[in-house]
This record gives structure tokens, C-alpha cells and sequence, in this order.
């Protein structure tokens, strides 16, 4: 089914409803960058064995969640926020949406718990695209595409039923397909 809408920073991929890859079934990725130099984003809705303190030796309380933000670079570490006023140096990515920010601030705050898991999120890697990669998985069906969406769901701690519900708020034209199996073969 051809998305309507063409990626671009700030919205949200959405994988097709049978997608076999696991580092993508039933994702939602947030897109950071989209340009002719390639693409970049995160997964929102795979959630990682490990908690941020189990990888910042100076958190080592924290529980916050981190996810598998893709399968490159997965020896780094990124996060996400909705909130420039406690975090400098982000990049705005969606309104009211960073990417990115003084990590030393970050890490203060979260052992001072003065941020919680509604205010930003963690991810372990990402998801990259060549130059024209994700343009030519566009062309395939993979991915749909939406500009609108709460931003709020970002920072959701429901990964289990994300992809569905980003689906169904796509409209009618989409919202058939939040009721597919995921294995094809149990339709």
C-alpha cells in the first residue's frame, strides 16, 4: 500500500504489516535526518534487554528503559526529549520534539530525578539508510510514512501495541492493517 506522504525529519516510518527483518518488524521509527546524504532514525517500539543504568556506570540507579534504536552503531548511545528547557543543545527534530542535548546535564538529571521516561527517551544504535536506500524501500512498500501524530506517543512505555496504534490513526485507508496476523501464513 503506497504512503501517501514521503519521509522527511520529524515523521514517523511505520513497517509494513508482514515485515520478516527483525531489526523492523512492526516498527515505528522517528526519522532524525532525511537528506540526500542518506537517512537516519530510531525505533521506538523495541525495547532492549538493559536499562540505562546497566550502561552509564555514573546512573547506576537508573531504570529508565533503553530500545533498540536499529541495528547500526549499537555501541552508542542516543536519546530523544520533549523538554529544551532542562536540556541544552538539542535539535529540533518535530515540534517540540529533540534530538540530542548536554549529556553531563542529562545524566545529572536523571540521578536527581528531575527526568522521567515521559520527558525523553533512550536508544542503543540506530537505523541508517544509504543515499537513496530508504527512497527505493519506499518505492517497495516497506515503509509508510506519517507526519501527524501525537507527540506524546514517542515517549510511550506501551511498545507492545505502538505499531497498531499509530496505524489505526492513520485513517481508514490503514487501519485495516493494524489486524493482521503477524505471520502471514496464520491469515
Amino acid at each position: 500500500m503506497l504512503s501517501l506522504i514521503p519521509p522527511k525529519e520529524g515523521r514517523l516510518l511505520i513497517s509494513e504489516p508482514f515485515m520478516m527483518d527483525p531489526n523492523f518488524k512492526r516498527a515505528v521509527i522517528l526519522l532524525t535526518e532525511y537528506s540526500d546524504a542518506g537517512a537516519m532514525g530510531f525505533v521506538l517500539n523495541h525495547h532492549s534487554e538493559y536499562l540505562l543504568g546497566d550502561l552509564l556506570p555514573d546512573v547506576p540507579y537508573s531504570e529508565m528503559s533503553v530500545y533498540i534504536g536499529g541495528p547500526v552503531g549499537n555501541n552508542t548511545l542516543h536519546f530523544i526529549h520533549c523538554c529544551p528547557e532542562k536540556i541544552d543543545g538539542g535539535i529540533e527534530i518535530a515540534d517540540g520534539i529533540f534530538w540530542g542535548g548536554d549529556f553531563e546535564t542529562v545524566k545529572n538529571m536523571i540521578t536527581n530525578y528531575q527526568l522521567t521516561e515521559r520527558d525523553i527517551k533512550f536508544f542503543a544504535g540506530y537505523s541508517g539508510w544509504t543515499p537513496g536506500q530508504l527512497d527505493v524501500e519506499m518505492g517497495e512498500d516497506t515503509w509508510i510514512v506519517a507526519n501527524k501524530f501525537k507527540p506524546e506517543i514517542l515517549f510511550t512505555r506501551d511498545e507492545q501495541n505502538l505499531w497498531r496504534e499509530v496505524v489505526i490513526s492513520l485513517g481508514q485507508r490503514y487501519a485495516h492493517i493494524a489486524n493482521f496476523p503477524e505471520n502471514p501464513d496464520m491469515n
